[in-house]
């Protein structure tokens, strides 16, 4: 077997291995970041908590340095700091339940109306909870999203998929109105940024995929591809 040969096979068994542990290792190193993200935004303040309250049932003072430190290591550094983390989800789930009832939903409007008269507050959590609201919501993605097309861009021959944000405006060409879409193009593999383009409805071709599969086609650049047909007979429709 020559050199080629061995490096050749080398880097088939690499790329193999790479294949099946990659997915895995990623998906891992997003639980371990959404965990590290719950534990510094709600966990450490639960911990203490908890710490604090477990030197009052024990009887230990607050001024003794030693045994404070003792309890935190465990109860915020240590083993202990899970709890944090466990609590913390269930007050997640908890809050879910309660806004999937009416009178949870009032509450919640009642405490938005409140955000929203609260100076500099109020510039910047309607963008933010808009902003979630598409990341984490079905219904809110396709209150903002109304359809997925396909289109020739930046040129003739290349096609590319965005998301239609807005429809309605009316473009005049020689006398003739055309409908004009507005259409977000993500980049890739971050769909979080893109660039907003306006193109004739005629000129689009919509697409039989969901929001969810659009977007994993773009996360993946492509490799997650949705078993589907660009039919040139459905363009402007």
């Amino acid at each position: 077997m020559s050199d080629k040969e061995k490096t050749g096979r080398l880097k088939r068994y690499f790329l193999q291995g790479l294949a099946v542990l990659l997915p895995a290792a990623v998906t891992i190193w997003v639980f371990i970041w959404i965990y590290h993200l719950i534990q510094k935004t709600i966990g450490w303040a639960i911990n203490e908590g908890i710490a604090f309250v477990w030197m009052e049932l024990s009887g230990l003072s607050l001024a003794d340095t030693e045994a404070r430190m003792r309890v935190e290591r465990f109860w915020v550094e240590g083993l202990g700091s899970m709890a944090g983390f466990i609590i913390a989800l269930i007050i997640v789930f908890a809050v879910g339940v309660i806004l999937a009832n009416v009178i949870g939903k009032r509450l919640w409007r009642s405490t938005e109306r409140f955000i929203g008269i609260i100076p500099l507050v109020k510039q910047v959590y309607p963008y933010v909870k808009q902003v979630s609201d598409f990341l984490l919501s079905q219904k809110e993605q396709t209150k903002f999203i109304s359809r997925v097309v396909a289109f020739e861009y930046p040129r003739i021959g290349i096609w590319t998929i965005g998301f239609v944000t807005g429809e309605g405006m009316k473009w005049a060409v020689g006398g003739k109105e055309k409908e004009l879409f507005s259409i977000l193009v993500p980049t890739a593999p971050s769909p979080l940024s893109g660039y907003l383009i306006l193109m004739a409805k005629e000129d689009t071709v919509p697409l039989d995929m969901t929001v969810e599969e659009a977007l994993r086609f773009v996360i993946s650049d492509g490799v997650i591809t949705p078993s589907y047909v660009i039919d040139e007979a459905r363009r402007g429709k």
